[in-house]
């Protein structure tokens, strides 16, 4: 049998390693390292993956699978290989630091610095480096062509210097000019006129005119409303180079502003933009043919063009455009238009005449545009035509209000975080290349339009919410009505309505399928004859997540996929795989022969190829098992035409974060991670393999981390389990202060990496270990209506079971949580005073005002969540007001004598600020030591890094004075005056 790989630092002797090394600190974040994007070539020869610096430069890598050679390019990212795996292409960031000085010194944006551009021929050593350039593109299933966009070209600044008759003078010419001719018109006038404000902003416009003035002493013309006439409708376009990469010959286009290949490279889709210089010249559309070397000019004199679509074989292309309107025009209609291989320009396929098209229907500016893949249709968008914008009306004398209405479908809060997305809301229609006459597919009644088949079955499905919407402000969830609808005419057939099922189509479209999660099954419906079946009945294990422990539906566990013309369905229970008939007519068949469940191993399919639609009959396919009981991650086969134990190929005490596979050979780039390190392997087979990156060479310093599965027995009599974390240097003799960190289970991630890095929100694992705690992070079971007291029963009980080690100071114990871990913490200070400190971030204080709140970045009502969902109450506020009471720690503050840190952030788009004032300001009357932390302009979790490195330094800073017996530092003993902000972060420690 193969295993993964097992570190040292797992072994039974590891405290004889860790005697001597230092504790991470605080300033090891920024240089930490890890695997990034990564990539291996279609040969199997090759693999390209970024080693990241968490802030500063990383660094790309080309290795050689076999021979293991290097290429290392200094900040290169955002990789390519190309098709043919000849050569990669990726993008060089500028130095950290000089982008850093730039920002100091508050550089214009021109003026940044800028990205370059790297190429490399596999194998060979030399880079081909390009500065400034702003993106490439390489064609998806082809090869040898590579286009990139030049950034905007710098200007010659020598020129002006040398030209006596500067841009500089000729604007004090102009302005000394405008100040007289100004002075002598007001003179003429009577009355009192504060001359000198009206000059000043005079001179002030002058000045913003001329300075659009180019190096040379060219002023821009401008239209009489002061729009720059030559700009047409964008940025002016930049060079676009287009390589020839087997000949390294190069053609370039100017005033490129988009450019699109087609997936096969047979052609290159150009669009240009005017002239800023030359009120005169046209934005044009141009197809590059690449294998003829020619150039076609499809349209001229274009305002805007967009969404551009070629079909598979790159002979067609759609897209959508407007070149009748003026720059100011209220009202601008775009319409589809179409070009194929051949045609002297393009035509147009359909505008707001075309038949079909529904009056007061346009077609749509923010469709997508798509072919079907055998190329017989386009599919697009169209919206209403919105009224030209009311010019008379002044904004500023208009009423600013929002009106909350009881039937609206959705409430305002979510209205306006939707707004961009309904300004552009457009429902799909077809049209057949050459066509007169287009149908519309979708509506406001069949607003979610999928493609079957890609595209060529004769219908597609139309999901609507509508008139089910309401519902969700409790459910949590919303009612589709589910069609199909047919692409020739329109036509609707209802398949089902109102239901809580998630609806897809089988790869050929031969049938509807999805999961009941009111009957708990899967059910087909045939779209030829238009029966439904319970398809799963059958199987008499759960297809649901038995372990959901909210008031609600559990949902499914999953599929694996079809089987190749839609003749079964492989669906999972919690361990295992199942074949079953989509018709419903043949017995389901356990296709992994009940190993997984026997075993207490969860078997999933790992999809290789991610364009691949369906599994073949006589396919061998790879699945990857996790273990309930061991946590061992492992990789198996099986075979899908027998039912059979699927065949053990590796695995053991690690997980595998990612598995890529070389799309024309057997060959393999995985990471494999435990607690000790997370690494790159690649083999010819996932039985053997090569270890390609050793990242964990960083931490041989430092006192490493070390993790254990634990079980206990809760209050309740039942068993949980969490992980336990040690120093390296763990000594059985010592005693240790130990931090409960807690979400609600975690202890499926034994053997995931977790490298030291600044807090978003909760303590850093890593830091805390090697600094000598102890952490353990309990799993949390649920009761519905109890989850302050089923935290209490998981972490209380837990925090006794470890009272007794003789290596716990059951003195020096604390607990820290984030979100529903900070209401968990808030909850668990009220009833407990075993923990000697706390720390909550976000923590909802008080369910009954938190009950009726809005989840900001959503715009979301709360109420489904307490109702369905995390906060387990199960029942209305009126229902049950006493479990609302119960569950609030704001209503037992006077019970809490806990030291809490509170963390809660002015722009918390999850939790309502105010529910962490709420419980600040109770503990601040009633005398408690508390604290809160509000980072200005963040949200739920710290964003910006600099917020997250003073967060750990303070989380910090806060245990090691209750659980160490440290120094406190200022911000703890005396706070932080709003008068000192900005000068002294009471971060000393006196």
């Amino acid at each position: 049998m193969k295993y993964c790989f097992i570190s040292i630092l797992l072994l039974s002797g590891i405290s004889l390693f860790g005697q001597n090394k230092k504790p991470i600190d605080h300033t090891v974040y920024d240089g930490w390292r890890s695997v990034g994007d990564r990539l291996i070539s279609n040969d199997g020869n090759y693999v390209v993956y970024n080693i990241n610096a968490q802030e500063g430069d990383g660094e790309l890598v080309i290795q050689h699978i076999k021979t293991k050679q290097k290429k290392m390019i200094p900040r290169g990212y955002a990789a390519v290989i190309t098709d043919d795996s000849r050569y990669a292409v990726f993008k060089i960031k500028p130095l950290y630091q000089d982008t850093r000085q730039a920002k100091i010194k508050k550089k214009s944006a021109d003026d940044m610095p800028r990205d370059s551009l790297g190429i490399v021929t596999l194998g060979e050593d030399s880079v081909i480096k390009i500065t400034r350039v702003r993106s490439f593109k390489t064609p998806l299933k082809a090869a040898g062509w590579l286009a990139y966009q030049m950034e905007k070209t710098l200007p010659d600044t020598s020129k002006s210097k040398s030209q006596p008759d500067s841009v500089k003078a000729r604007i004090d010419m102009l302005t000394k000019l405008a100040d007289s001719l100004i002075r002598r018109s007001l003179d003429s006038i009577k009355g009192n006129i504060e001359k000198e404000e009206v000059i000043t902003a005079a001179k002030k416009a002058v000045k913003e005119i001329y300075k659009k003035a180019d190096e040379t002493g060219t002023v821009y013309q401008l239209d009489a409303d002061g729009d720059n006439a030559a700009a047409g409708g964008g940025a002016e376009g930049t060079d676009l180079i287009v390589r020839n990469l087997a000949s390294a010959a190069e053609k370039t286009f100017k005033l490129v502003s988009e450019y699109l290949f087609d997936e096969k490279a047979t052609k290159l889709l150009i669009r240009t933009t005017k002239n800023a210089k030359d009120t005169n010249s046209k934005a044009y559309l141009l197809i590059y043919d690449l294998q003829a070397d020619h150039i076609d000019t499809i349209m001229k004199g274009l305002n805007d063009a967009k969404n551009f679509s070629f079909d598979e074989q790159g002979k067609q292309l759609a897209f959508v455009a407007e070149r009748d309107s003026s720059s100011k025009a209220l009202q601008k209609f775009y319409k589809l238009w179409y070009h194929e291989t051949g045609q002297d320009t393009a035509t147009i396929l359909a505008d707001k005449n075309t038949i079909g098209m529904q009056l007061g229907s346009t077609v749509s500016e923010n469709g997508t545009v798509i072919f079907s893949k055998d190329g017989m249709k386009i599919f697009f968008g169209v919206a209403p035509i919105q009224p030209p914008k009311d010019t008379t009306l002044v904004d500023f004398e208009l009423a600013q209000v929002d009106v909350w209405h009881y039937n609206d479908d959705y409430l305002q809060p979510q209205q306006l975080k939707q707004l961009t997305q309904e300004q552009k809301r457009n429902y799909t229609a077809v049209i057949k290349p050459g066509a007169t006459e287009l149908v519309q597919l979708g509506s406001e009644d069949a607003e979610n339009i999928s493609l079957v088949d890609e595209g060529n079955a004769s219908w597609v499905m139309a999901q609507s919410t509508k008139n089910n919407r309401r519902i969700s402000q409790w459910e949590g969830r919303t009612r589709s009505t589910v069609y199909m609808v047919n692409t020739t005419d329109g036509r609707r057939k209802l398949v089902k309505a109102s239901s809580l099922g998630f609806f897809s189509a089988s790869p050929k479209g031969k049938f509807i399928y999805w999961y009941d999660p009111e009957q708990k099954n899967y059910f087909t419906y045939n779209t030829t004859t238009g029966d439904t079946k319970n398809i799963t009945s059958r199987i008499k294990v759960p297809l649901y997540d038995t372990e959901n422990d909210v008031p609600d539906l559990p949902g499914p566990v999953g599929t694996t996929g079809w089987i190749a013309d839609d003749r079964y369905f492989l669906v999972n229970d919690e361990y295992d795989i199942w074949k079953v008939d989509p018709t419903g007519s043949e017995q389901p068949k356990n296709l992994t022969n009940g190993s997984g469940r026997y075993n207490s191993a969860q078997l999933s399919y790992i999809k290789l190829d991610r364009e691949k639609r369906w599994i073949n009959p006589d396919e061998k396919i790879l699945l990857q098992s996790f273990n309930k009981l061991s946590k061992y991650a492992s990789f198996y086969t099986v075979k899908v035409n027998e039912v059979a134990e699927p065949t053990f190929i590796s695995g053991g005490p690690c997980s595998y974060p990612s598995v890529l596979k070389a799309k024309n050979v057997s060959a393999y780039l995985l990471q494999i991670s435990n607690i000790s390190e997370s690494e790159l392997f690649a083999g010819d087979d996932l039985g053997s393999y090569t270890k390609l990156t050793d990242l964990a060479t960083q931490q041989k310093d430092y006192n490493w981390v070390s993790a254990e599965l634990v079980r206990w027995k809760m209050f309740d009599g039942k068993w949980s389990e969490g992980l336990l974390f040690k120093p390296e240097n763990f000594d059985p003799k010592k005693k240790y202060p130990i931090i409960f960190y807690f979400y609600e289970r975690d202890a499926d991630g034994l053997y995931n990496y977790r490298a030291p890095a600044p807090s978003a929100s909760t303590i850093n694992i890593p830091y805390f270990v090697s600094n000598e705690y102890l952490v353990f992070d309990p799993n949390i079971y649920y009761k519905t209506g109890e989850p302050g007291e089923s935290a209490y029963n998981s972490v209380v009980s837990a925090a006794k079971y470890f009272s007794k080690m003789p290596w716990v100071d059951s003195t020096r114990m604390a607990i820290q949580g984030q979100s529903w871990g900070g209401y968990q913490v808030a909850y668990l200070v009220t009833r407990t005073n075993i923990f000697r400190a706390a720390g909550a971030g976000a923590p909802v204080s008080n369910m009954t005002s938190a009950y009726g709140g809005i989840r900001w970045g959503s715009g979301l009502n709360r109420q489904f969540q307490y109702e369905k969902q995390q906060s387990r109450i199960g029942a209305t506020l009126w229902q049950r007001p006493d479990l609302y009471l119960k569950n609030s720690p704001l209503f037992n503050a006077d019970k809490v004598t806990t030291p809490l840190l509170i963390m809660h952030n002015d722009a918390d788009g999850s939790v309502p600020w105010y529910q962490g004032i709420e419980y600040f300001t109770a503990l601040r009357r009633l005398g408690k030591k508390v604290w809160l932390l509000e980072y200005n302009g963040e949200d739920h979790n710290l964003v910006e890094r600099k917020n997250r490195k003073d967060l750990s330094v303070r989380l910090g800073q806060f245990f090691d004075y209750y659980l160490k017996d440290a120094k406190p530092a200022n911000w703890i003993k005396y706070g932080l005056p709003a008068v000192d902000k900005g000068k002294d972060w009471g971060l000393k420690v006196e």
